[in-house]
């Protein structure tokens, strides 16, 4: 579980990644109001009726296990005066997903960021503009920390490529060979490496993606690109030791296989096996 922070108007606010999504921090926000009841503080936004509309229409669109009918009875009960909802109760009774209580160390309430933006708009729209600006400036820095990342293992399978490339250069290629001939054979190394990671030839990428510019290792993901890397100078290694393209193609595709497994937290997903 990832945390971050974001500073809005003197008020520190948690933003955790739940789910593959970002979820605020009701309470850090309900501090803006009041320091001392950031529980009423939530409940009272929670019954009014703009509020339960809002998050049965969230629900209903992000979420297929929403309870709608009792999210109608609920809506019912709300027109009573003494009619309180608590986030528990929320939750519980109608399956919801966009606001969810965390125990212990990250404790409290949090909200889809959809949700906290309308929790924001109830406490002060000033205090809204506040939040927005602040957790753009955080996404937009992590988007340039992720870019920053992936150029960088860019730049370091090229420079592996090089030695690869120099490998071939002293291994394979015979001497005298023409310069079309050269050109075959780098092709013919780089698609070892294509096919033993990303299960495919670069023809047979561009074939498949006529609307992409570039090449398939352009839109490599990061985990993508370290493996790449490594099996550059594992390649160059191989051919050194005079193993057959046949024999090298497994190893790499093997080596691919469990390096990805590695990178992305053991997720049971495999190559197809090559034939």
């Amino acid at each position: 579980m990832k945390k971050e922070n974001i500073n809005v108007q003197g008020t520190a606010i948690s933003i955790l990644t739940h789910k593959a999504d970002d979820y605020i921090s009701l309470t850090d926000m309900a501090k803006y109001k009041n320091t001392d009841a950031t529980g009423i503080v939530i409940s009272h936004w929670m019954r009014t009726g703009y509020t339960l509309n809002f998050m049965g229409a969230w629900e209903t669109l992000h979420n297929p296990n929403f309870n709608v009918t009792e999210f109608g009875n609920i809506k019912m009960e709300s027109v009573d005066n003494s009619f309180i909802l608590s986030t528990k109760q929320w939750t519980e009774r109608t399956n919801a997903v966009g606001i969810v209580a965390k125990p212990g160390r990250y404790g409290g309430t949090y909200a889809h960021r959809d949700i906290a933006f309308e929790f924001a708009t109830w406490l002060s729209p000033e205090f809204k503009l506040y939040l927005i600006t602040e957790f753009q400036r955080l996404k937009s820095d992590e988007s340039n920390r992720v870019s920053l990342e992936w150029n960088l293992q860019r730049t370091l399978s090229k420079i592996n490529y090089r030695i690869h490339t120099d490998a071939i250069k002293e291994e394979i290629i015979p001497k005298m060979v023409t310069k079309a001939q050269t050109a075959f054979v780098y092709a013919t190394e780089a698609d070892l490496l294509n096919v033993a990671l990303f299960g495919m030839t670069a023809a047979q990428w561009r074939t498949s993606n006529p609307d992409k510019t570039g090449n398939m290792r352009d839109y490599a993901t990061l985990e993508q690109l370290v493996v790449l890397s490594n099996m550059e100078s594992i390649n160059a290694l191989l051919i050194r030791q005079g193993l057959p393209q046949s024999e090298r193609l497994v190893q790499l595709n093997n080596t691919a296989i469990t390096q990805m497994r590695s990178l992305v937290g053991g997720v049971n997903k495999k190559r197809p096996e090559l034939t």
